[in-house]
């Protein structure tokens, strides 16, 4: 049972039927993991800032996807910031493996005494592994496994965003990736081509604000909304609560997919811990082969010479 779940879900991924939408890596912690899908946001905690995270998706379940990121940023003057993403997304023990690298610019300007909107690019390249040796033993009724793999195969790209921003509010609009490659063409019956997957441009949309309730405890509602042609809106709303500056707790829904419950600690005034848990809510989040889907996110910010972190750590 576990081995036709797997088989499933990977001919699903790749599909040789036509072209695949493929979305980018989601995320329960996005609140502040913005780096990964905005680059506007580099330099925007005024920091030096140095976060990683790891989602296992769909606990129990072989060859299930898991996700690794890790990302810098710093400011380099008032309105300048530059910062590096990696993002590693895998599926099938190693079956199908995307990775991407990009170096962050992003340009800030003052909109009022609080208000900053900025502005940011994003180049670089993305390397695509398909191990079809390891789905030999699982070929669909009716077709045959591609017998060529790719290996580390390069794909340049780039992206942009915008991300507005007070001490009490944030949105950002961004795409990450602008150009569509396709992978692993073929020649297809009728003499024609077909693509095996193609990159699709994603649209994020991401907001959020922070509520003082009273003097110890702030509420943090936040939003994002993931668009890409071929597949659903995705839509993720979550609902924390911050106490003392330092704990903090709460749910989140994505929709028609997961509810999630998130913790996490401000351990210190420069390093922070956050952990998540998804409960499926689709038909896959009801079989014994499924654990929920799991993350766990660090960031470490360096001091200033002023010796404090000079921005909030809400977001």
């Amino acid at each position: 049972m576990k081995n036709y779940i797997y088989t499933t879900l990977l001919l699903t991924f790749l599909s040789f039927g036509g072209l695949m939408a493929q979305q980018d890596a989601q995320y329960t912690q996005y609140m502040y993991n913005t780096m990964a899908v905005n680059p506007a946001y580099a330099g925007s905690r005024g920091v030096f800032s140095i976060a990683a995270l790891h989602r296992s998706q769909w606990v129990g379940l072989d060859g299930a996807p898991t996700t690794q990121t890790f990302n810098f940023h710093t400011p380099v003057s008032k309105r300048v910031g530059i910062g590096l993403s990696i993002v590693n997304d895998e599926i099938g023990n190693g079956t199908n493996q995307d990775t991407y690298f990009d170096g962050v610019f992003s340009y800030t300007v003052p909109t009022s005494e609080n208000g900053k909107l900025s502005f940011g690019l994003k180049a670089g390249g993305h390397f695509l592994n398909i191990d079809f040796n390891q789905l030999r033993n699982y070929g669909a009724q009716g077709a045959a496994v591609a017998p060529v793999n790719i290996d580390k195969k390069f794909s340049p790209n780039f992206g942009a965003g915008v991300y507005y921003h007070t001490n009490k509010f944030y949105a950002g609009l961004s795409v990450p990736n602008f150009l569509e490659t396709e992978h692993f063409d073929r020649s297809g019956a009728a003499g024609g081509t077909s693509a095996l997957a193609r990159e699709r441009l994603n649209l994020y949309l991401i907001s959020g604000y922070v509520f003082d309730m009273n003097r110890d405890l702030k509420f943090k509602p936040a939003i994002l909304l993931k668009a890409v042609q071929g597949a659903p809106l995705q839509a993720d709303l979550s609902a924390t609560f911050l106490l003392r500056d330092k704990f903090s707790f709460g749910a989140a829904y994505r929709w028609s997919a997961a509810l999630s419950a998130l913790v996490g600690m401000q351990v210190s005034d420069q390093f922070m811990v956050g952990l998540a848990y998804d409960k499926e809510t689709t038909q896959l989040g009801n079989t014994a082969f499924n654990d929920g889907s799991f993350e766990v996110f660090l960031r470490y910010e360096f001091k200033t010479r002023y010796n404090k972190v000079l921005t909030p750590r809400f977001f």
